[in-house]
């Protein structure tokens, strides 16, 4: 796309957000500044900053409002449009040139064996949402992903062969919440089908012979890096379902507690795992409903037809 606009385009009512901060604390500018540049926001002047109207941008200035007032400076949001066409230009070009470099950082950043796919995905993912213009750079740094990925995967173990996982006895902790009420079903799901579940008190437990313990202290599947139990059985069996992906994004982020994907479903899904945590205190009771819960959710993140 050309990076000025076209002469039958119309350009979009822009949201500005006029502010001035007091000249104590020092920190103040170079704080607004970053939350500026992280909510994707453009300058038009040194004191105001515009993006595309719409409720996002103007939830987001709201919150950038408040740190302003905070730090005991002043703050107005005002939608405007511009008589002048330069002006939309140059505004429009530059945050085309902004996600374009934050694009090609991201991929930049896939050529290094040592990066981590996920937080890669989760990087882009940020920056697309701020792409409001259809910055160059986009399908590069996708494409540069997933080559990084299917890198990673061809370097590490073989999956084993899930035929000889079937019916093996599975051990975790008692009182199960999301992640292993989640790793349980994807286990009977996806893995071994006539999987036996133990609960047991990690304290003075030893493990029997064939048994596969996970989420627990030394367990042969448990949380890796940043990856919660879910994401690591994902990774070691190689499912790469869709609608897993989306559970595990959400099984992550409750049970990781740093909101790294951000799913709009999170919200509800944590409120449905604790109302059966509260509902059931034994453990089998819990895979049973939960297992029920992620069959229905499954099948909608999966794009499946009924």
């Amino acid at each position: 796309m050309s990076d000025s606009i076209e002469s039958s385009e119309r350009a979009p009512p822009w949201l500005l957000l006029i502010h001035q901060l007091p000249p104590k604390p020092d920190y103040a500018r170079i704080k607004i500044r970053r939350r500026l540049r992280d909510i994707g926001a453009v300058a038009v002047k040194r004191t105001v900053y515009a993006l595309p109207a719409g409720d996002q941008s103007r939830e987001d200035f709201e919150w950038v409002v408040r740190e302003i007032t905070e730090l005991g400076g002043e703050a107005t949001l005002c939608e405007a449009t511009f008589l002048d066409q330069a002006t939309d230009e140059r505004l429009i070009a530059a945050a085309r040139a902004e996600r374009a470099r934050e694009y090609a950082e991201i991929a930049a950043a896939a050529q290094r064996e040592s990066s981590d796919p996920d937080r890669l995905k989760h990087r882009l993912a940020v920056v697309a949402r701020l792409d409001h213009f259809e910055a160059h750079g986009r399908a590069d740094a996708e494409a540069a992903i997933m080559a990084l990925d299917q890198k990673k995967i061809g370097s590490e173990r073989s999956a084993p062969a899930l035929g000889t996982m079937q019916g093996r006895t599975w051990v975790t902790r008692v009182g199960v919440h999301v992640d292993r009420i989640a790793s349980a079903w994807l286990i009977r799901r996806f893995i071994d089908r006539e999987a036996r579940f133990r609960f047991v008190s990690p304290k003075g437990y030893r493990p029997e012979p064939g048994e596969l313990r996970f989420d627990m202290f030394e367990g042969e599947f448990t949380h890796d890096g940043d990856r919660c139990t879910f994401e690591t059985l994902c990774r070691h069996f190689g499912v790469t379902d869709r609608g897993v992906s989306a559970i595990g994004e959400l099984v992550h982020d409750i049970d990781c507690k740093d909101d790294k994907f951000g799913r709009a479903e999170t919200p509800g899904v944590r409120l449905i795992i604790d109302g059966i945590v509260r509902a059931h205190s034994d453990d089998a009771a819990r895979l049973e409903r939960g297992a029920a819960v992620l069959d229905d959710l499954h099948a909608q993140l999966a794009g499946a037809r009924t």
